[in-house]
């Protein structure tokens, strides 16, 4: 991998953690602004956890595209599977 790989293969690494941290801070924004708007508004309903749930878990997929996969399936998940699968092999 030359120089310029890996410049480019960092700087699209930090766009996508920038993109995250963006994405957090609109999920906060909106979300604050939705419960204040749910107990403005009470009527008997509280609703705001509905898209506080939904989006949550989009922001939590996005999280874990950008922090967790290379933890849970990285090079080194692959190899410890795949030496221990080749010693089960020799039992």
């Amino acid at each position: 991998m030359t120089k310029d790989d890996r410049y480019l293969a960092a700087k699209k690494k930090v766009q996508n953690l920038k993109d995250f941290y963006v994405h957090l801070l609109v999920y906060i924004l909106v979300n604050i602004g939705l419960i204040i708007l749910n107990i403005v508004t009470y009527k008997g309903h509280i609703w705001f956890f509905w898209p506080l749930l939904g989006w949550g878990i989009g922001l939590v997929s996005h999280a874990f595209s950008i922090f967790g996969q290379n933890k849970l399936f990285g090079k080194n998940w692959e190899e410890r599977k795949i030496a221990k699968y080749m010693s089960e092999d020799d039992k």
